[in-house]
């Protein structure tokens, strides 16, 4: 096995962004490819991280940016305000979304008829968006995502399948908020499933989140049995 990777530029209009490809070098044939939108921080090693480990599955994953080329919050502050401009737009959010999809398809090591996309936080609320907006994918995958629901896809049919890995305690998507996302996805005929963590909270894929404020805390048999939970997802859809 082989993992190389290579960053590739896409546009939206005038507006620049970089994401990061990876693949394993040894396979010839143009495999699944996997979308992996990020966190509140923007594109960062994590994310690139989970692009290489999917690669070592056999994906080509591509961690994708929705922030823009070198546009990442110096602080916790500075990212909260790159989010929450395109939480309160979510049309452009999608059509950003839309971009790093096509610019996935158009990588000669990815077979374009078989695509996925998985986010973490702010970036599970990305991929939910994806299945939301109708675009062709098999399936996304939220992990510790952000429920919110876009206000602009209501009557929207839903192909691509859903898997939602949730921590119960999660502060930032409460149990009401669980049930309002089953709600929608079964009004829009969604291929649901949700699969939920007691006593576990926010971020818990992430070795490095604080449980100093009690808001994101690592957990880790949640991040290991949800990473086996996507695997499991990700070779029914392939």
């Amino acid at each position: 096995m082989s993992i190389k990777t290579r960053t590739v530029e896409y546009r939206d209009g005038d507006e620049v962004f970089e994401g990061l490809l990876a693949w394993d070098d040894k396979v010839h044939s143009p495999r699944p490819g996997v979308l992996v939108a990020h966190t509140i921080r923007g594109r960062s090693d994590f994310e690139n991280n989970k692009a290489r480990d999917l690669a070592e599955l056999g994906y080509v994953a591509f961690a994708l940016d929705v922030y823009g080329k070198n546009r990442i919050g110096s602080s916790l502050e500075d990212c909260q305000v790159l989010m929450d401009a395109l939480k309160s737009d979510r049309p452009l959010l999608q059509q950003r979304l839309g971009v790093a999809l096509n610019a996935l398809r158009e990588q000669p090591e990815v077979d374009a008829s078989r695509l996925a996309a998985i986010g973490f936080c702010f970036g599970g609320l990305c991929a939910l968006d994806i299945a939301r907006i109708g675009e062709d994918v098999a399936g996304v995958v939220s992990f510790h995502g952000l429920f919110d629901t876009p206000g602009n896809t209501a009557g929207n049919e839903i192909k691509a399948k859903i898997l939602a890995l949730h921590g119960w305690d999660d502060p930032l998507a409460s149990p009401e908020k669980v049930l309002e996302l089953a709600t929608e996805l079964s009004d829009m005929g969604a291929d649901w499933q949700l699969h939920a963590y007691g006593s576990v909270r926010h971020a818990f894929t992430n070795p490095a989140a604080d449980a100093s404020g009690g808001v994101t805390i690592y957990n880790a048999d949640a991040d290991r049995r949800s990473w086996l939970a996507m695997q499991n997802f990700l070779r029914e859809l392939f």
